[in-house]
């Protein structure tokens, strides 16, 4: 349990310190640069900057995960099932064998498409769930194989990671917004010209929206990683062929052109959307299959 515990401050630590450490390098390459001093001169503090985009940054995707589960079941209007349900007897069993401290809770909810997901704060305060659709349309083995994916991704502690990783983003596209639409506009004011706040905020805008599509690549690579290591550990919760199977299966299906959007979808075993490419959360199909054939039997 202290173990547990410990080994969650830890990596929240490192994170942290990833993330203090590489905005003082950009705090230091700008001064090298011969930014700094420029800015400073036109009254930015870089380093009160640094802190307020750290704060905000991290404060409000810890937000997002403390509320997930809660959302997550509204959103999907998940209905929760007791220990008498056969996805329940899976989802517990998995829950052992993966060393979590408590079986999560576990729901269903009602689509016709073939899809789960795992969500919560904590490894004590998690969820799975999986639709109607995927119960009905996948065979036992499948639908283990799914579960323990599910579970291996609260065992992973992939939820915390994620949101870790989506704070750093926003704190870096906070502050590079910030500093390049001063530096802009302090030029402006440098050649005599009226100094505008609102050409201040919409050149920060601007560039929020340009590095916010560069942040999403690497929040998109990161999660493509944790799909593959949740395959992994489904594998060997259950066996590699029937998580093989499983994805077999849905390669069959064809994606609905309409499907609900929630902050949960980064972990969700659904195939992803064509032509998405390095936007897309999950790695092909067939790629995740190919990476399976190469694990070593049971």
């Amino acid at each position: 349990m202290n173990l547990r515990r410990l080994h969650m401050f830890r990596r929240i630590a490192l994170f942290l310190m990833i993330n203090i450490l590489v905005v003082a390098t950009i705090s230091v390459v700008l001064s090298v640069l011969g930014v700094r001093p420029y800015l400073t001169t036109y009254g930015l503090d870089l380093e009160a900057l640094a802190i307020f985009c750290l704060v905000w940054g991290m404060v409000g995707s810890c937000i997002s995960l403390a509320l997930s589960r809660k959302m997550a079941k509204w959103l999907m209007r998940v209905k929760l099932v007791g220990p008498d349900h056969e996805v329940y007897k899976m989802v517990a069993r998995l829950a052992r064998d993966a060393n979590l401290p408590d079986t999560p809770e576990v729901g269903i909810f009602d689509s016709p498409q073939m899809n789960a997901f795992a969500t919560g704060p904590t490894k004590r305060r998690s969820l799975v769930a999986v639709s109607s659709g995927l119960i009905s349309q996948m065979e036992k083995g499948e639908l283990e194989a799914v579960l323990a994916h599910e579970v291996s991704h609260i065992s992973n502690g992939d939820m915390v990671t994620m949101t870790l990783i989506q704070g750093i983003v926003n704190a870096f596209v906070m502050f590079l917004a910030r500093v390049l639409a001063y530096a802009v506009t302090s030029a402006s004011r440098s050649n005599n010209r009226r100094f505008s706040y609102g050409s201040y905020y919409l050149f920060t805008i601007l560039f929020e929206i340009v590095f916010m599509i560069a942040g999403t690549l690497v929040v998109t690579a990161f999660s493509r990683m944790r799909e593959y290591r949740a395959d992994r550990g489904a594998a060997i919760l259950t066996r590699k062929e029937q998580m093989i199977a499983a994805l077999e299966r849905l390669k069959g299906v064809r994606t609905p052109t309409e499907t609900k959007k929630s902050a949960m979808n980064a972990l969700m075993i659904s195939m992803p959307r064509r032509g998405m490419g390095l936007f897309s959360t999950h790695p092909s199909l067939d790629a995740r299959i190919e990476r399976l054939k190469e694990l070593p039997g049971r």
